[in-house]
């Protein structure tokens, strides 16, 4: 049956028309294809027509103006304009002059001020007032340090000027190329240990602190030596260590350590180093194993350098249980030496082969007081710089701390850097006595301004606390060495030191 409908008919031939009159709508986005596409073939077409086309040379006249000549001249100026843009971008360009891109470096050098004022209210934090601008190399459990050349110098060298001892604020660093330094620059050859003490290298524990981050670094580097040192307090040069540092350097490096002075280098010459290591923050950033492993070699290397035994059975000298009374003069001394010598004179005697022995730390020179410390197994002493022999005592040896009247309130968390070094050295601190009695203060107890009268008091004495103090440490002692005797599971003695 035919279903002929007019009005679907006339319908259907509607939308046919309409579809067959859509691609020649002047409004349909096709036309726009159709023509953009007619375009790029006529442009196409034209750009294969001119490549026929001879084009001038440089020294030959300018063509006229035909539509051949035309299209030649825009290839011409279309090549020009191509060639020019692949030179600019071609890594060959960076490498023609380099003379100049040397000289572009020099002049990007930047000196800052070591002693960087604008940290001078907290010259020990975080970056410290120090190289401030420069981040340190951290690794778990290591020393913290800055190292030049490395990948986090962009492999560039350290560079310092000038040579001021009164003012940090006029010495000053900067990093620079090793294909780019200063014309004026003095390269120095081999490694520079570069040294900053916020206190000074003569007393022996403020010294210690700022070289032994040093060691560490030696003994994690394949006992890497320094070929010199170069030493800042505040920024400003210093041009010595103390005796006692200077000898322990010498024993643990192998080798006096040389300390550059730059007497050959004018103020305003910078020098740069080959190689440079940077410490700035002591110990921080160790773990406590790390810290008595470095102090083991320390202690190692002292005995070898004073020929003093490694091994405790070695040693006809040594006493079942050394106590050694290390005396001061002057300063928190002990303000009656011969009644506090005769409480743990007695005390001693009590305990079989248990020896006392009186020294003053003044009056040794280095190797003795190595070798009064190999003898060693209780250090009694009052609080002060000569207490940083303890490190040179076995491990597990004990040590008997002493203050004068006004410190615990006063003297701040520095008066606990013994207790300290006793932990990091492997040693037990026993504890200390602080003296109740002294010079009076006429200003309140807790006034700052009292600790000038009390910092070098005289310590007096307690002999009924000192009796009982020194017997318990006397039998705990004892008790530990008959227990490593029966056991053999004692401190293994040295017999050879790390980095031979």
């Amino acid at each position: 049956m035919n279903n002929y409908s007019p009005a679907f008919h006339r319908h259907k031939s509607l939308k046919q028309e309409k579809n067959i009159m859509l691609p020649f709508s002047c409004y349909s986005p096709k036309l726009s294809l159709y023509i953009l596409a007619t375009c790029v073939i006529l442009l196409m077409l034209l750009q294969i027509r001119s490549l026929h086309t001879v084009l001038p040379t440089s020294s030959s006249p300018l063509p006229s103006l035909s539509p051949s000549a035309s299209w030649s001249l825009f290839q011409q100026w279309q090549n020009l304009v191509l060639n020019r843009t692949l030179a600019a971008a071609s890594p060959v360009n960076c490498t023609q002059n380099p003379d100049s891109m040397n000289q572009k470096l020099r002049d990007s050098i930047t000196f800052l001020p070591l002693k960087d004022l604008r940290f001078s209210n907290q010259p020990l934090d975080g970056h410290t007032w120090f190289m401030s601008s420069m981040y340190d190399t951290r690794e778990e459990g290591e020393v913290q340090y800055q190292q030049f050349p490395s990948e986090p110098s962009k492999g560039r060298f350290l560079c310092l000027k000038g040579r001021d001892t009164h003012d940090g604020s006029w010495n000053y660093y900067a990093l620079a190329w090793p294909e780019a330094l200063l014309t004026n620059a003095t390269l120095m050859k081999g490694l520079t240990f570069v040294s900053y003490n916020h206190y000074n290298y003569d007393n022996i524990w403020h010294g210690l602190s700022a070289v032994m981050p040093f060691v560490a670094w030696h003994r994690k580097n394949s006992c890497e030596k320094p070929t010199r040192w170069v030493l800042y307090h505040w920024g400003e040069l210093r041009f010595k260590m103390g005796t006692w540092l200077n000898l322990l350097m010498e024993a643990t490096f192998g080798q006096a350590p040389y300390i550059e002075e730059f007497n050959d280098v004018d103020d305003d010459q910078p020098v740069c180093f080959e190689k440079a290591v940077v410490m700035r923050h002591n110990e921080g950033g160790m773990s406590r194993e790390r810290r008595m492993e470095v102090y083991d070699l320390m202690r190692c290397k002292a005995r070898v350098y004073c020929n003093v035994s490694l091994d405790r059975s070695d040693s006809d000298e040594r006493p079942d249980i050394g106590m050694t009374l290390l005396m001061r003069s002057g300063a928190r001394s002990f303000r009656n030496e011969t009644a506090v010598i005769g409480v743990f004179e007695k005390e001693c005697k009590k305990v079989k082969g248990c020896r006392l022995m009186v020294a003053y730390s003044n009056n040794l020179t280095f190797c003795q007081q190595v070798k009064q410390m190999s003898l060693t197994d209780i250090l009694i002493s009052p609080h002060g710089a000569q207490l940083t022999n303890m490190f040179l005592m076995d491990r597990n040896s004990s040590v008997m701390e002493f203050y004068p009247k006004g410190w615990l309130k006063l003297a701040g968390v520095g008066q606990y850097v013994y207790h300290w070094i006793a932990s990091w050295s492997g040693m037990r601190h026993r504890g200390e006595w602080r003296d109740p009695n002294g010079e009076s203060c006429p200003y309140s107890d807790e006034d700052h301004r009292c600790m000038s009268f009390y910092k070098n008091g005289l310590i007096g004495y307690n002999e009924t606390h000192f009796a009982e103090w020194a017997r318990n440490v006397l039998n705990d002692v004892q008790t530990k060495r008959f227990e490593e005797e029966g056991t053999k599971n004692g401190t293994a003695s040295m017999k050879t030191c790390d980095c031979n």
